[in-house]
């Protein structure tokens, strides 16, 4: 019993602490947002001595922060679009077709995950720079390579797991299905897809969060007309000055769209994930 209780409060305790490390950050972040920026620029403050909402309404004028916005949300819905269908369509195939290299295809798929996305960063320059020379097709610097940079890490790992819920369907619903008169793909939208929804939205919130967060490779394939928001935040540092509590203010905003869209999907989230980890 005295094990027990030791043990319970020793957990408690590791618990509380690894809750602090998660909320004093975000509780800086949301007291700072809210000061004036004579109150940042001094000693840290846990309170604010006054409350201002300004520092909203600054972040739009410092710097462009819609079209830095706008610009993060057409590379993100392309990139997370693109990954989810090509993803379904590669995951239906290898977990309903019997081809040479199927299993070799799948493991070279999930050993992509095992390399860090830095080591690419040179070779897909050098990739993108010499198609531009070659074929004239624009990369660096643009919406589509950041959207193809993008595929190539969100893509394998959709493959992955939309490929455990695929096989974990019995065949008998698209079997019935083409019996009434369905093609393979008929099928697969209309029987396949419905069933396998908490997987595909866990898969799409994966892809969104990585893309949306992404700061390596947008900070080398994009430029000014280009910029997203996690390079964007860096203009509220300047050469003179740092606008802490706008930088605090657009971290805000910028998380906003994340978290509204998971507490719309949450529950499908969190069953697709957990059905995806048991098979």
């Amino acid at each position: 019993m005295i094990e027990t209780r030791g043990f319970k409060i020793l957990r408690a305790f590791g618990l509380t602490f690894l809750s602090l490390i998660v909320i004093v950050p975000l509780y800086v972040i949301l007291t700072t947002s809210v000061k004036p920026l004579k109150d940042v620029r001094g000693l840290f403050q846990w309170w604010p001595s006054e409350f201002t909402i300004a520092p909203y309404f600054d972040i739009w004028r410092t710097v462009p922060l819609g079209q830095y916005f706008m610009n993060s949300l057409i590379v993100t819905v392309c990139a997370t679009t693109a990954s989810v269908i090509l993803a379904i369509l590669a995951a239906y195939a290898l977990s309903r077709f019997r081809f040479p290299g199927a299993r070799t295809f799948s493991l070279i798929v999930l050993s992509t995950q095992m390399f860090p996305g830095i080591l690419f960063l040179l070779p897909l320059y050098l990739i993108f720079t010499q198609i531009q020379r070659t074929i004239g097709i624009q990369l660096t610097g643009s919406y589509l390579g950041l959207i193809i940079t993008y595929l190539t890490f969100s893509l394998p790992f959709s493959i992955w797991m939309l490929s455990g819920f695929f096989a974990a369907m019995p065949r008998a619903l698209e079997e019935a299905a083409m019996i009434d008169g369905l093609g393979r793909f008929g099928a697969l939208v209309r029987v396949v897809l419905p069933v396998a929804r908490p997987g595909i939205i866990a898969v799409a919130v994966y892809c969104f969060i990585t893309s949306w967060s992404e700061v390596l490779f947008a900070s080398v394939l994009t430029r000014e007309s280009t910029r997203t928001l996690s390079i964007g935040l860096r203009a509220y540092a300047s050469q003179t000055d740092v606008y802490w509590n706008q930088m605090m203010a657009a971290s805000v905003v910028v998380s906003l769209p994340v978290l509204i869209g998971f507490l719309f999907v949450q529950r499908q989230l969190i069953s697709g994930l957990a059905a995806g980890a048991v098979k």
